[in-house]
């Protein structure tokens, strides 16, 4: 099967040779940050291609000027969420609900899906790439889950996947939003091969000639190669990673870890928390905790129960013009000030009664978006 342009949309682009599906994201200037309609695409072509016996296998890449794939996804549309929150544009509302649905698709696909993660990965990026069969990773790689920057949570399954990770290293990384490379993404569990970057134009045109009928046979052709760089990253502990680090943030609360991190004179990630949301990075660690616990499905439905009230923030007697989260992207990417003022503005002043109704649903289940997720054993 050789048809071209399954899907032929500016931003996304999407093909079929031989038996693999290629999707590649083309909104370079934008670090391929998802839209609304780049979600719905994606969305559409998975479904139909999950649904065609032809299509045996998916590979997602991003596209840019710099390097093989340039970036893979930088996140969502944050300028969006800003001037759709403002507005009470209801697109605002849908998105989530479309994002947080193709996430939980590409989690449970039902045929093997490779995600190259070539430069920039981050937020929506890693809601893509997580549920990923293979997920790809090189020395260009920036992984990370920033959203306590912009006063919001790693959202995208991030509670599910951070919360897998060792020890307390997804409360680290979901707190300060610490940037990964290729090795210590797949250090961290969150990759799982280490390539050299320039390769990887030579590996896309080689996934049409693997042998999709078997599956195992086909992964096995393509990691073969990279073995010793994976297993190498695998056990090389980062130097920052420390146990003091580890043991500050596995603290049973905010206001805790950061005493924990003053006692060892961590700067790096005292200053990083100072920077975020003291009132997300408290929701963001009971997100983590809660998530520890609990499958895909509720998880995802947890998280869109947590963006209606990161938007709306009704229990504080607030619009959404003075959320955090609307602040937030207003100080980085609107007015580009980077000086937030977060309400409240220090971690002591984050009490329980602020935080726990963002785990609240605003819907009965049977009404909920998102209602009818659940994992094919479920």
């Amino acid at each position: 099967m050789n048809e071209l342009a399954v899907l032929t949309h500016g931003d996304v682009l999407a093909e079929v040779q031989g038996k693999v599906g290629l999707i590649t994201l083309n909104r370079a200037k934008a670090l391929n940050a998802l839209s609304l309609d780049m979600v719905r695409s994606i969305s559409a072509v998975l479904l139909a291609w999950q649904n065609d016996d032809r299509v045996k296998a998916v590979a997602m890449r991003g596209m840019g000027k710099e390097g093989a794939f340039g970036a893979f996804c930088a996140g969502g549309d944050i300028r969006f969420f800003h001037a759709a929150a403002l507005a009470g544009d209801p697109r605002l509302e849908d998105f989530f609900t479309e994002e947080y649905r193709l996430n939980h698709l590409i989690h449970h696909y039902t045929k093997p899906c490779w995600v190259f993660m070539d430069g920039v990965v981050m937020g929506g990026g890693m809601g893509l790439a997580q549920g990923a069969g293979l997920r790809i990773a090189t020395e260009r790689t920036k992984m990370a889950m920033p959203e306590t920057m912009i006063g919001l949570f790693p959202d995208v399954g991030g509670g599910y996947f951070l919360s897998r990770c060792q020890g307390a290293l997804g409360e680290y990384l979901g707190l300060t939003g610490h940037m990964l490379n290729g090795a210590e993404a797949v250090y961290a569990g969150l990759a799982d091969v280490l390539c050299e970057s320039q390769q990887l134009g030579q590996l896309w045109a080689q996934l049409p000639s693997f042998d999709w009928t078997r599956p195992a046979e086909a992964l096995r052709q393509f990691t073969q190669g990279f073995e010793a760089a994976t297993q190498a990253a695998q056990h090389h502990q980062p130097a920052w990673w420390t146990a003091s680090l580890n043991q500050a943030f596995a603290a049973p609360d905010l206001p805790s870890i950061a005493k924990a991190l003053e006692v060892s004179n961590d700067k790096h990630a005292l200053d990083a928390l100072h920077k975020r949301s003291p009132l997300m990075l408290a929701v963001t660690l009971m997100q983590v905790r809660l998530a520890r616990h609990m499958n895909l499905s509720d998880e995802l439905r947890m998280e869109r129960d947590m963006v209606r009230h990161s938007f709306h923030p009704s229990h504080l007697q607030r619009t959404a013009a003075q959320s955090d989260t609307v602040e937030g992207i207003r100080a980085l990417a609107v007015d580009k000030d980077h000086t937030p003022r977060w309400s409240p503005a220090h971690i002591d002043h984050v009490s329980p009664e602020m935080v726990t109704p963002f785990f609240t649903s605003p819907w009965p289940l049977s009404a909920h978006p998102l209602a009818d997720l659940k994992a094919p054993a479920d």
